[in-house]
């Protein structure tokens, strides 16, 4: 399996890549052998930057974020499960990708990268294939189409005049810490939002699903009823939920440097992103974490408003 890239800030998608939280000799050489080695899969995400890398042993000391749901931050060894993508990976790159464990009892053994995801280089020697932005403060929006909640035809280009505050989930996912979060998030910033009335008729939220088989206009109404409480159809006005259309989800994730990737039992994998767009259509702020608070974005989207 090659890497294939992200960037045009530098962003690579590898193919496979094997962490280490606890090693188990016995997984290790029933792997080697063809066995499959006792214990359920478990996949969580991971986002770091490479250390070191061993070319003779196949792996690279990663430092990497907490992974929510599983492990703290640290700096560790994690083994490539395909070691032939040892040549394209450098110190000082930085990473997301899939970690993938086996859960034998209390045990997570035989810990894997896998779909990793190069996004920013110390070394840009690759040709991407795929090219994936960081959004910037002064970046134009291209005027993307989606469908929301009522099956309505939206595009990113009508809510120009207005203050957006848009991030991407899908209604499926089961981490506290990302969809979940945001979602929460977005749904304190709606309500302080509301309480005043002409900030609220100069600011617009938008959640943009990247799973649109499953994100259907009525699953997105549901999903954002749970969110929204109360008048849902007044706060629909205020608060859209949407995918793509057809052909323009590659195009909307790579501009705002969402990674999506396949997950377990058909759950994506996928990276963060939360971007303020002022009323000129130009990018303000972007978020590419977990961390921001609300009280820091309902700031920037007053200050964006005040603009």
């Amino acid at each position: 399996m090659r890497i294939a890239l992200r960037a045009a800030a530098g962003l690579i998608l590898v193919a496979t890549l094997v962490a280490g939280c606890k090693h188990s000799s016995n997984g290790a050489a029933g792997a080697a052998n063809g066995a499959t080695p006792a214990g359920e899969l478990k996949t969580f995400p991971i986002r770091g930057k490479i250390v070191s890398v061993d070319a003779g042993k196949g792996m690279v000391m990663l430092d990497h974020e907490a992974v929510p749901g599983f492990m703290d931050a640290m700096t560790m060894p994690y083994k490539l499960k395909d070691a032939s993508v040892v040549s394209e990976l450098h110190p000082g790159d930085r990473i997301t990708a899939k970690l993938l464990v086996r859960k034998d009892g209390d045990d997570y053994e035989d810990p894997l990268l896998d779909e990793i995801v190069v996004t920013a280089q110390a070394r840009p020697d690759y040709k991407p294939t795929v090219q994936y932005h960081v959004p910037t403060a002064g970046d134009a929006v291209p005027d993307f189409k989606l469908t929301n909640e009522f099956g309505r035809a939206i595009h990113l280009g009508q809510f120009k005049g207005r203050v957006l505050l848009l991030t991407f989930v899908y209604t499926r996912c089961p981490l506290p810490d990302y969809c979940i979060r945001m979602s929460r998030n977005f749904a304190q910033i709606d309500k302080a939002l509301a309480a005043d009335p002409a900030l609220y008729a100069k600011t617009h939220l938008l959640s943009i699903s990247f799973d649109p088989k499953v994100d259907t206009p009525a699953v997105l109404k549901s999903y954002g009823e749970t969110y929204i409480g109360g008048d849902a159809k007044r706060a629909f006005a205020h608060w859209d939920f949407a995918v793509p259309l057809t052909g323009e989800l590659d195009a909307l994730t790579q501009f705002f440097d969402v990674g999506v990737t396949p997950g377990d039992g058909g759950l994506p994998n996928h990276t963060l992103s939360t971007a303020l767009i002022g009323k000129d259509g130009r990018v303000r702020a972007w978020y590419p974490t977990n961390e921001w608070t609300t009280d820091e974005v309902l700031a920037a989207m007053k200050n964006a408003a005040a603009a």
